[in-house]
């Protein structure tokens, strides 16, 4: 099996494009739905929060208030590196969890949803495939504008706070051009799906794991031929 790494930019038609993964019956992992699990009460992430951040971090339930932390990370990089370095390793971990349950139900990809998978590179490495959803300045400020019901000067200036999606397309291997009719993107996607599938990259891994596992049942079967003792 095989991991592909998907992300988008703000508007850019990347939750749909999921939809319609899921509906080809491809299995998803959402990253930032991790993120927010880890940093529950009796997760070792929010022990680790408190301890760096204080309780002013709490809301009144006992969970982290994200906003709160937000602020006091922004523009303090040594802040933002802190919390990245408690919450990194417990989203690693997780995100192995659901890919091995995955693997073992026998999918030959795993399509991560990734909204910062340029911008952080940290889960890079880790990525086969990477697949950005992508659409025109014009179309995305358009959708944007309409969607949150925002003036242009405030629409532009989220975009402006994201990397561009054309420097997202220039460094990823597929890439799902979503600026036009939606006919058109679903059927880049059942193509991408299918191409995917096609693709032999998950059998190195997968036989791999059978052969490791062929080689210890029989040596749990050599063993207990040793240390039995015969009828």
């Amino acid at each position: 099996m095989f991991l592909v790494g998907l992300t988008g930019g703000i508007a850019s038609g990347k939750s749909s494009v999921i939809q319609v993964f899921q509906q080809l019956g491809c299995a998803v992992i959402d990253v930032d739905v991790i993120a927010r699990h880890v940093v529950q009460p009796g997760y070792p992430a929010h022990r680790r929060i408190v301890e760096a951040f204080g309780t002013e971090v709490l809301l009144e339930n006992g969970d982290i208030d994200r906003k709160v932390l937000g602020d006091l990370i922004f523009n303090q990089p040594e802040r933002r590196h802190l919390l990245n370095s408690i919450t990194h390793p417990e989203i690693c971990k997780e995100m192995m969890k659901e890919t091995f349950k995955f693997f073992l139900r026998g999918y030959r990809y795993v399509i991560l949803d990734i909204p910062l998978l340029f911008e952080t590179k940290k889960l890079l490495k880790y990525m086969k495939h990477t697949v950005v959803v992508y659409c025109d300045r014009d179309t995305q400020l358009a959708r944007l504008m309409q969607r949150n019901n925002l003036h242009r000067d405030d629409a532009e200036a989220r975009i402006e706070a994201q990397l561009p999606l054309k420097d997202k397309a220039r460094v990823a291997r597929h890439v799902l051009d979503n600026s036009g009719e939606w006919s058109v993107t679903k059927r880049q996607v059942v193509l991408l799906h299918a191409e995917l599938e096609r693709s032999l990259e998950y059998l190195p891994l997968r036989l791999g794991v059978l052969a490791g596992l062929a080689g210890i049942a029989s040596l749990l079967y050599l063993l207990t031929r040793y240390l039995l003792p015969s009828p």
